[in-house]
């Protein structure tokens, strides 16, 4: 049977994540140090942890409600107005999801019809032309720039709208270049998208991390705040990534919508994971300053490194991740990382994985152990004097 010819081709035309085959050859080598992978290198914090084997020694170990546990969405509408200053009724505003991913995906199925544009500012995650694709709307890709610090200008937003965009992608602060957007950036999108429908997709898995201000959403802009869609999650937050959960806010006939999909792609999320993240909300915000204060810690530290080798780093305000370029060794991105794990087994990962003007950048995470960060920079130093 020729499966090639019987599956999707809205499918087949998706290239893999660039990001995998870097782990793919990472997983031969021993004695290999990874900045790669966007994972918090903490365990989900003990309280977090022993109330959802609580959850199972008390056997809830059934389907919750499909928009997730009535009393776990009060704690995150809770938590979102004691962190963010965002209010959205538990009752159907807000819908508990398989990850932030999930909650991804189904804002945008919910939304796009064929043919339907969808503005993507670049460098960004791997997943949103992806998934674009996959519902049947058009990327269109707007590459941001590093004299911006990578932030989305009313400019650039005004030059990529046409008559079929139905949705701008907002995905700060940022994977893979760590660039955030401030209030300020933010108002000066409202009159470019003042009298049209265009709705803003608020990816916010990294809000807890900024560093010298404080996150601001598109949500608490006056004139952006009825067209948003917020996603966000526990995965980087409350370094609960294996968990799987996430949730996506927004104004209640889109979250209907949304649980309807949700409902019968996925039914719930898991029963453990959500009992596991009502703890997380009401008494984890200790856990996310220390989380934070070390990743600023470990931030501060490989960009004075990194700028000390020579490779031109702009200071991140949000995520884990450093952007360097690279431009001065002579490589390009593919060829430097590749070369990097080669010779002194350091995995990082090519800034051509996150789309257009990621060439001539790696990205580096800081979610590592700080002897992992030392290690790595002592064989990165290593390696471009070697060029």
């Amino acid at each position: 049977m020729d499966y090639n010819s019987i599956l999707s081709e809205r499918i087949q035309k998706i290239a893999p994540s660039g990001i995998r085959k870097f782990f793919d050859i990472l997983e031969e080598m021993k004695d290999a140090i990874s900045l790669g992978i966007g994972e918090p290198d903490f365990v989900t914090p003990w309280h977090i942890r022993d109330a959802g084997i609580y959850s199972l020694e008390k056997g809830h170990t059934k389907y919750t409600s499909n928009s997730g546990m009535l009393t776990l969405r009060k704690e995150i509408s809770a938590y979102l107005k004691r962190r963010f200053d965002l209010s959205y009724d538990p009752a159907g505003e807000i819908l508990v999801t398989v990850g932030g991913s999930e909650a991804i995906d189904l804002t945008l199925r919910a939304f796009i019809n064929p043919g339907d544009e969808v503005i993507i500012p670049v460098p960004s995650f791997v997943c949103y032309n992806a998934l674009v694709t996959i519902s049947g709307g058009v990327p269109v890709l707007l590459q941001t720039k590093r004299e911006n610090e990578f932030r989305l200008t009313p400019e650039e937003l005004k030059s990529a709208i046409t008559p079929k965009t139905k949705m701008l992608v907002l995905p700060y602060p940022c994977n893979p270049t760590g660039g955030i957007m401030e209030r300020k950036d933010l108002e000066a999108l409202v009159d470019v998208l003042k009298g049209t429908d265009i709705i803003i997709l608020s990816d916010e898995i990294y809000a807890e991390l900024t560093y010298g201000l404080k996150h601001t959403s598109p949500a608490n802009i006056e004139g952006l705040s009825e067209r948003t869609i917020v996603v966000n999650g526990f995965s980087k937050s409350h370094a609960m990534t294996g968990w799987r959960l996430g949730y996506v806010c927004g104004p209640r006939p889109v979250i209907s919508q949304l649980t309807k999909l949700h409902q019968f792609g996925i039914m719930s999320a898991p029963t453990t994971s959500q009992y596991a993240a009502i703890e997380a909300m009401r008494e984890g915000d200790a856990d996310i300053e220390m989380m934070h204060n070390e990743y600023d810690r470990r931030r501060k530290f490989l960009v004075s490194e990194l700028c000390r080798m020579g490779l031109d780093c702009f200071e991140p305000r949000g995520a884990f991740y450093v952007f360097p370029c690279i431009k001065s060794t002579g490589l390009g991105s593919d060829e430097f990382c590749e070369r990097l794990l080669i010779s002194e087994k350091v995995a990082v990962i090519s800034g051509t994985a996150f789309g257009p003007g990621g060439e001539g950048f790696v990205r580096m995470c800081y979610a590592a152990s700080v002897a992992d960060i030392q290690e790595a920079l002592i064989r990165i130093e290593r390696f471009i004097k070697s060029l």
